[in-house]
């Protein structure tokens, strides 16, 4: 019996061990934050999904001793909130992980705070971007857009095709993750022949028809669409309107355009569209989740795609999160680590499951799917045409093209339609000097006006070639502008404007032969005819005056005082008189010879040197720079051993040749030095005022910039050629470089000559400006002769007690 009660006993611990634990117990509860935009599908399939599958997944796993409690936050769809939401979740509600990021603003700061508190974000939305690589906490779903990269060339290539047409979201999550197939397209000799961007808050139908015209004159017959399922909407019946979805063109829509189509009616329109799209394996476990997933949404049929996406990474998400946290659980972490948040990232990282979207393995923070579902769109749903896996295309189709065409699209030669080639040509923009390069826009139009020499020599050079040229205005340095159109060569074809060639720039551009002449030079300005009184122009008359009155001064002071002493100094009155001019004067070649015995006058006349070497000096300056400048020869000491960068970007910020004319004109500048053809249009404006002095071939001239192996660049060097021999650039330059309109073209001839006038005048010497030396100067003659005066009254003093004492 006692044996009995024993067992009985065992087999109840026994039991109390091994039962299941019930709902009264308690678990170790993680909580994770979800911040979604609610009101949007994505973000309420994200919120569902996530819930069923953890209520699927404790169903399965109800001997857990953990939980995943989730907190739901609706951003709103603004990036702020969404920020606020996470903080709060943080560091409120102690959120071990967060789920969202629907937006790539919105991934940025979640990863920002994510750094900062070293708690895990997962993001199922975005793709790969090089932004977000930085961030060590930040986990993505998504799929492998180098892998989809190589598949989307691969099968352009397999058409035999070179160039395509870029169509993508004006967005930076759109436009980040569409570089790495803008890279792989450059890398694999497939030619951008053109682009557009469109945004979701200004591409009405209007602007994109604009635009849609302006890439049907393209040669390229494939494009390749890279934007959210609301443009492609309107994008597509815009096309079907223009006949770009006839027999000739190819349409191919990225995979994350793809993924998230169908909730929106695929229209007959798109018939012929291949599209890329994540491939999610079949199985019976998958239709059955998306059911159930439909059913908690009301039976929504916009869920039809996203279900499948959002939906199954959603639930894959919440499994490795349940099974990481009960895994750190078992070995004792949640009640011994400090940072569970850390402990959880890191037992993600090496976590591996096979789910309902297939294996899962994280590399470099991501879940990453490297297999495409590649389909064909027909008239009522989306066919499969092949498999695109570890660099290869498997189970391929034929594909139904555009027309209902099999026949694969090639290129379109447009000469043959009678159509125009499009050149989209950069234009310099800072109207510094209209007769240069001038862009204008039409007040009511809006449409840029663009004119000047350098365009007129373009336009002359391209017309043979058939283009209809696009010009585009550039503001900015003639540096980047080269870089630019290097690197941006899906927009841009060509660069028109004051372009000077440099070795730095052909780096970058290719550039044609110079249309201009090359070298820099020296303008000033002219100086009218001299009479033979020309060397009393550095004084003013009131200098002159003075200086002469000091001259006199000084020989009548000497005088008085060595007179009684220095037989020089005594004589006849006339001898005397010839003396004192000729003491004065002499000091100005500092010729006097006399031997002077008073202490006195030396001083003076030491001091009196002193002013005649500044005032000599003064006046060899003044009338050296005033007469000479107009004889002034450039070398390579003034031009900086022939490079006149600096010099020509200060003086590059004038605004105006009117400007030049001016500070030449008021003596803020003496002298103009710059580029030939800048000088030339001040010599046309201004025949009458301003001459070049010197000129030194050390620049290159101008030049047209084109892409690197643009075979335009040897056709128009050969154009500028032939206009030089012909003589027509000479006749351009005479028509660009003079006065623009009739107002400017009259010379005032006695304004002119007024402004020398005052110019001179304004370049000598005043008496105000040297009077401190005649201040020196009539100190010491003041000093002298008080002792002079004090002196003789003591000798008068001394003679007079001698003869009153004679007398007594």
């Amino acid at each position: 019996m006692e044996i009995l009660f024993s067992i009985a006993i065992l087999a109840l611990l026994f039991s109390g061990v091994v039962a299941a634990p019930s709902d009264d117990d308690v678990f170790e509860e993680v909580r994770v934050g979800l911040v979604v935009d609610l009101s949007s599908i994505q973000g309420k399939i994200l919120e569902t999904s996530f819930n069923l599958a953890l209520s699927d997944f404790y169903g399965i796993n109800n001997g857990y001793r953990t939980r995943v409690s989730v907190l739901v936050r609706d951003s709103q769809g603004d990036p702020i909130i969404a920020l606020a939401a996470a903080t709060d979740l943080l560091k409120n509600a102690k959120a071990e992980a967060i789920v969202g990021a629907q937006s790539l603003q919105e991934a940025k700061l979640l990863a920002t705070i994510s750094e900062k508190a070293k708690v895990p974000v997962i993001s199922t939305f975005l793709p790969s971007t090089l932004s977000l690589k930085k961030y060590d906490n930040f986990i993505q779903w998504t799929h492998d857009t180098t892998s989809e990269a190589k598949g989307i060339t691969s099968l352009i290539q397999d058409f035999s095709c070179k160039s395509v047409v870029v169509i993508y979201e004006d967005a930076d999550d759109w436009s980040e993750s569409l570089q790495i197939l803008v890279e792989n397209f450059q890398d694999k000799g497939i030619y951008i022949a053109r682009s557009a961007s469109f945004a979701v808050s200004s591409s009405g139908e209007n602007h994109m028809m604009n635009q849609l015209r302006k890439l049907k004159v393209s040669r390229a017959s494939v494009f390749v669409v890279h934007m959210s399922e609301i443009l492609v909407s309107r994008l597509f019946q815009c096309v079907e309107k223009l006949g770009l979805m006839e027999e000739a063109f190819a349409w191919i829509l990225t995979a994350r355009t793809m993924n998230y189509l169908e909730h929106f009616a695929i229209t007959r329109s798109m018939q012929g569209v291949i599209g890329f799209k994540s491939y999610i394996p079949v199985s019976e476990e998958v239709k059955n989740f998306t059911s159930r997933l439909r059913k908690r949404m009301g039976d929504d049929t916009e869920t039809e795609h996203s279900s499948v996406i959002i939906g199954l990474r959603a639930h894959d998400i919440a499994c490795i999160l349940a099974n990481a946290v009960e895994k750190f659980s078992v070995s004792g972490k949640v009640e011994a680590s400090s940072n569970v948040s850390a402990d959880l990232l890191d037992t993600i990282r090496h976590s591996r499951f096979k789910g309902l979207s297939g294996d899962i393995q994280i590399s470099d923070n991501k879940f990453i799917s490297e297999t495409f579902e590649i389909v064909n769109i027909g008239r009522e749903k989306q066919r499969r045409i092949g498999l695109w896996s570890g660099g290869s295309f498997s189970q391929r189709r034929q594909i139904v093209w555009p027309g209902r065409s099999r026949k694969i699209p090639r290129h379109r030669v447009l000469a043959e339609k009678g159509e125009k080639k499009v050149l989209r040509v950069l234009v310099t923009a800072g109207n510094k000097v209209p007769h240069l390069v001038s862009v204008r826009p039409d007040p009511e139009t809006g449409v840029n006006t663009v004119s000047g020499f350098c365009v007129e020599v373009f336009k002359t050079c391209i017309a043979p070639f058939n283009y209809e040229l696009e010009f585009i205005p550039y503001r900015g340095n003639n540096d980047n502008l080269a870089y630019l159109l290097s690197t941006q060569r899906d927009k841009y074809d060509a660069a028109v404007g004051d372009i000077t060639i440099t070795s730095n720039r052909s780096l970058y551009v290719d550039f044609t032969l110079p249309y201009t002449d090359i070298g820099i030079g020296i303008l000033t300005v002219k100086k009218k005819s001299q009479g033979m009184w020309t060397f009393f122009d550095p004084f003013e008359k009131s200098l002159w005056l003075a200086s002469g009155a000091f001259f006199v001064l000084t020989g009548i002071v000497v005088w008085l005082v060595e007179r009684s002493v220095n037989p020089e100094f005594q004589g006849s009155w006339g001898q005397q008189l010839s003396m004192m001019l000729w003491f004065g004067f002499s000091t100005i070649v500092f010729a006097h010879r006399e031997k002077l015995q008073k202490m006195s006058s030396r001083f003076l006349v030491i001091v009196w040197v002193f002013v005649v070497l500044i005032l000599t000096s003064s006046y060899s300056a003044n009338l050296t720079s005033t007469k000479t400048i107009s004889r002034m020869q450039l070398n390579h000491q003034m031009v900086f051993g022939g490079s006149t960068t600096s010099m020509t970007a200060k003086l590059g910020s004038i605004n105006a040749v009117e400007a030049y004319a001016q500070l030449l004109r008021d003596g803020t500048l003496n002298h103009v030095i710059n580029e030939i053809p800048y000088l030339s249009i001040l010599i046309g404006n201004y025949p009458n005022d301003f001459v070049m002095t010197d000129r030194v071939t050390n620049t290159n001239g101008f030049g047209f910039m084109f892409q690197k192996g643009s075979d335009l660049v040897p056709k128009v060097s050969r154009e500028i050629a032939k206009l030089r021999s012909l003589g027509m650039l000479k006749d351009m330059e005479k028509k660009w470089f003079q006065k623009l309109d009739s107002l400017n073209v009259h010379s005032n001839t006695e304004e002119v000559a007024s402004t020398n006038d005052d110019d001179e005048a304004s370049k000598r010497f005043t008496f105000r400006e040297l009077r401190g030396l005649f201040i020196i100067a009539g100190a010491a003659h003041v000093l002298v002769l008080a002792l002079h005066l004090f002196h003789t009254r003591q000798e008068v003093s001394r003679l007079c007690t001698k003869l009153q004492s004679f007398y007594k």
